[in-house]
């Protein structure tokens, strides 16, 4: 299940939750761990916005984990996951060209990835996907950890994306936002 947390600190041009810029309503770390608890879902991935901007982040996590749930946390990467709890696989959504946001991309988490997390790559145009490539490449990240290449939603590049992915041999997963098109026009969050 997703728990998905207000507020984000940038503005890709592809941005899908907007509404998560401000829409929302406070809730203590109880209520939250309440509500995820009533789902009875064993995983549980924390998103936004973007979570790390948030304060009560570390400790929803940390509470979650504790609990016993398989913990995901999607980020920007624009934000430093040194302090992520142990036991949370980070899935690190590292801003493309096209997105507006690159150049706020904290190269340092790569040095905190390990063989459990995720980089993700949200491709536009064939410019991203080049981009995307030369960052795997020159960081070998396909050597440290999975790596995601996920077309925009709503985007022209889809069935280019595994086209090119497949004429490069690039060692990556194509990802899709399942949630979107198995429940079109609803968001699953606490």
């Amino acid at each position: 299940m997703f728990v998905r947390l207000t507020g984000c600190p940038l503005r890709c041009t592809y941005c899908d939750t907007t509404y998560a810029f401000n829409a929302g309503m406070w809730m203590s770390l109880d209520a939250v761990l309440a509500a995820v608890a009533r789902h009875g879902c064993g995983l549980v991935e924390v998103t936004g916005g973007e979570p790390l901007a948030q304060p009560g982040a570390l400790p929803l996590l940390a509470g979650l984990v504790a609990a016993g749930y398989e913990v995901l946390l999607e980020t920007s990467g624009a934000i430093s996951i040194a302090a992520v709890p142990a036991g949370v696989r980070r899935i690190v959504d590292f801003k493309t060209p096209d997105s507006g946001e690159s150049a706020r991309n904290d190269w340092g988490n790569l040095a905190h990835l390990s063989a459990g997390d995720e980089v993700k790559f949200v491709i536009v145009s064939r410019r991203d996907y080049e981009w995307a490539r030369e960052v795997i490449r020159r960081e070998r990240l396909h050597e440290k950890t999975t790596v995601l290449l996920s077309p925009a939603w709503k985007s022209e590049v889809r069935t280019t994306l595994a086209e090119w992915m497949l004429a490069d041999r690039l060692p990556v997963r194509y990802q899709l936002q399942l949630h979107k098109l198995i429940w079109p026009g609803v968001d699953r969050g606490v």
